[in-house]
Order: structure tokens, then sequence, then C-alpha cells
């Protein structure tokens, strides 16, 4: 059976590169669930096995939060962020900066993906109304929501993994990955600012509110019982994370309160949770737990060791995360190292999550929410290219990882060699 886990997790792992399987519609999310499945009919891996290599903690995390995030989302806060973004009476560089600001505060506190989904579509419409060019925007807000999604345990989804797997404190994460995320934010605003300058230029249309929504009316601001709701589960959550209390129990019971609503039915809620990106992670779960059963990662892990080249170093973690962040996906990289990895330092996996996440900003296929930013743009009528991406991306995330570097071992998180 060995055999078969191997080859099945080599075609999983390169559909994921691709993004697709040859001649199909079947995305990132089925080959997961395919190659977990074939495991099963194949009897390689047993249904107790299965349901034991799925971290159910780390699910129920991602699940609360993104019904948390949804509470956001439909008392019409990122709506209105993203309309008043669109019209405020600022010079293009400043409302580019605020766009920065906005995703990555966002991003740091809620679900990046749910962020750039929400806020894609109006600030699309609201520039567009003003004669910009809403490109330079767009590959700002993206880069935004990664880089600030960087600063804390529960910005994305990678970093939550992180946390549960490594047990890390909330305020301890923010500690180590705060600083290099703020400052990756204003390298982002640099670099979109600088590539795309002559070009962040107010047109001669003037803000117009009445084509920024089917309905001719621009968002009205957010309700406030239901935005102060939303802002009290968050303050909840951070406390329950400086506390010994379960984290996935305490993010379902924030959860559960979210639900309880007299405005809101439990199925709009529901139906903005990406239950994609769960079945994706618990398709990963099985195989990378099934090839972990084999032994091989093990000896490979302690060949490496071995060689020269521990995991808990720069160079590797460094490589690892912009390759494997850029062929396979962050979330499916960080899947597979953190079941390879018995026992990870602390500060190597402070690295691996600012590495993994910064490193999504290089390529469109980087990160989740580069994915959704262009296909939510794309759906407005508004066309961002691999190229126009890649201008930006690629300085501000040499850039940014350089600086996330430094500053790790500067602090004595991971050695440089």
């Amino acid at each position: 059976m060995t055999l078969l886990i191997l080859i099945t997790f080599a075609v999983v792992y390169l559909g994921m590169a691709i993004g697709h399987l040859p001649r199909l519609r079947v995305d990132r999310t089925g080959i997961a669930m395919l190659g977990a499945i074939v495991l099963l009919v194949a009897g390689a891996v047993t249904e107790g096995a299965a349901i034991k290599a799925i971290d159910f903690p780390t699910l129920f995390i991602l699940l609360g939060l993104m019904i948390l995030s949804a509470q956001f989302a439909l008392s019409g806060f990122y709506d209105w962020c993203a309309w008043r973004l669109a019209n405020v009476p600022w010079r293009p560089e400043a409302l580019l900066a605020a766009v920065v600001a906005v995703a990555g505060g966002l991003s740091a506190l809620l679900a990046n993906d749910v962020v750039v989904f929400a806020m894609t579509p109006l600030l699309c419409a609201g520039l567009r109304a003003r004669g910009l060019d809403v490109r330079p925007y767009l590959i700002a807000l993206a880069g935004a929501a990664n880089a600030g999604s960087a600063a804390t345990v529960i910005g994305n989804p990678q970093n939550i993994l992180i946390g549960q797997m490594g047990h890390l404190g909330f305020w301890r994460f923010l500690f180590a990955c705060g600083v290099p995320a703020f400052l990756s934010l204003i390298i982002v605003y640099w670099v979109v600012a600088r590539v795309w300058r002559g070009r962040l230029v107010d047109g001669n249309a003037p803000p117009s509110p009445t084509r920024l929504n089917g309905e001719g009316q621009p968002p009205g601001p957010p309700g406030t019982w239901q935005l102060s709701k939303g802002l009290i589960g968050v303050v909840v959550l951070l406390v329950a994370f400086t506390t010994p209390f379960p984290r996935d129990v305490a993010v379902l019971g924030i959860a559960g309160c979210m639900l309880v609503s007299r405005r809101f039915a439990s199925r709009d809620m529901l139906g903005l949770v990406d239950w994609h990106l769960l079945a994706l992670f618990a398709g990963l779960f099985i195989l990378t737990g099934a090839l972990a059963d084999t032994g091989l990662p093990g000896r490979l892990v302690d060949q490496l060791a071995a060689s020269g080249l521990p995991l808990d170093r720069l160079p590797f973690l460094g490589a690892f995360s912009v390759l494997a962040s850029n062929s396979i996906g962050n979330v499916p990289a960080v899947v597979l190292l953190m079941k390879v990895w018995a026992h990870p330092p602390e500060g190597a996996l402070y690295a691996l999550a600012l590495f993994s996440t910064l490193a999504g900003n290089l390529l469109l296929p980087g990160s989740l929410a580069n994915i959704i930013t262009v296909e939510r743009a794309a759906a407005a009528g508004v066309t961002l290219g691999f190229r126009e991406h890649a201008r930006c991306g690629v300085p501000m995330t040499v850039l940014s990882l350089l600086l996330a570097a430094v500053w790790l071992v500067a602090m004595g998180y991971i050695a440089a060699v």
C-alpha cells in the first residue's frame, strides 16, 4: 500500500501545483478529496485512521472564524468600508494607502479570504465610477490582506493550523510576527505606488454612487447592533485566546452566539462559510496522515538534518515557503510540513507562518486571497492579469521576506544558517 499512497500523494500535489486535473473541471479541493477517497476505497487508509488524521480543532476554529466574519459581512460592514474607500475625496495615492490600511487591519483579526471576497466588488464599482484604474488597488488589496493576516494567529488558515498544532499564544505570536507584518504593509503600498506611478490619476468622472449596486443606491452604514455584536465577539475571542480555555470550543461558542439572530437567517450566515476550504483541509489531513504513517517523511527529515539542512533553519524554511506556496499553495504546503515535522521549535513556527503567508504575494496562485480577488474582480468586469500582478508581487515579496528574515534572526527566533 505504500506505493499506492506515494503515487496518490504525488498526483494530488501535482494537481495542486497545476490548479486542476487536465481535461476535467476538478479544482484543488476536488483533487484533495478524490485523493483521500482513493486511499479509503483501496483500503490504504481505514475509516478510523482517516478520522484520526483530521485535526478537528483546527477545522472548528476555521469554521467559527468564518461565521464571525459572516456577521460583519451581513451587517454591511465590509460593503460600507469598500464604498467609503472608493468615494472619499482623497488623492489616488492617499486612497491606495487607505486600501492597504483597511485590508491589512481587517485581515489581522478576520479571515483574509473573506475580507477580499466581500470588499472586491464594491471597490471595483466605486473606483471605476471615479474613473480610476482599479488594477493597482486590487493588487494592493490582496497584498495587504496577505501581509496583514501574517500578524496574528487567526489571520489566515495556515496561521490557524500552525498556532493550533504548535500551541502558540495569541500575544506572543503578535509580538513575533506583528512588526514584520506591519512593515510589509508599508512595502505593499510603496511597491504598488512606485510600479504604477504616473497611472494613479483621477479620471474626469466624479464619484457616482448610483452606479455602485443594482439597486441604484450606495450601501448604508452597517447596523449598529449587528456590528456591535460582531465587535463584542472579536473582543471575547481575543480574551479567550489569552486563557487556558480550549480555543476551538471558545471560537465555536462565539460562532453559536452569532448564529442566534432575529435578523439574519442561519442559512445566510452558513452560506458565507468557505466549505470548500474546510473540505480541502480535511482531504489534505487524510493524505498527509497516510504519508506520515509510512515512515518515509520522518526518515527524509532525519536525512536532511544529518546533511546539515535542518527544518528549523532559515535556508530551508525560506526556500520551502516560496517554492511550495507558489506551486501547491501555502495552505497545502503548511499542512504537509506540519504533518511530518515532529517537534518544531516555537521560533521556527513563527518563521513558517510569516514566510508561507508573505510568499503568497509572489504570484497569483500563491494564495487563496489572490485568486479570490481576481475572480471577484472578473465578475465585476475588471481583468487583472498574471504579469500585472507579478510586476508588484515579486518585489513586494522579496522585500517582505528579506525584512522578515532579518527580524526573525535579530530577535533570535531562528538561526541564519
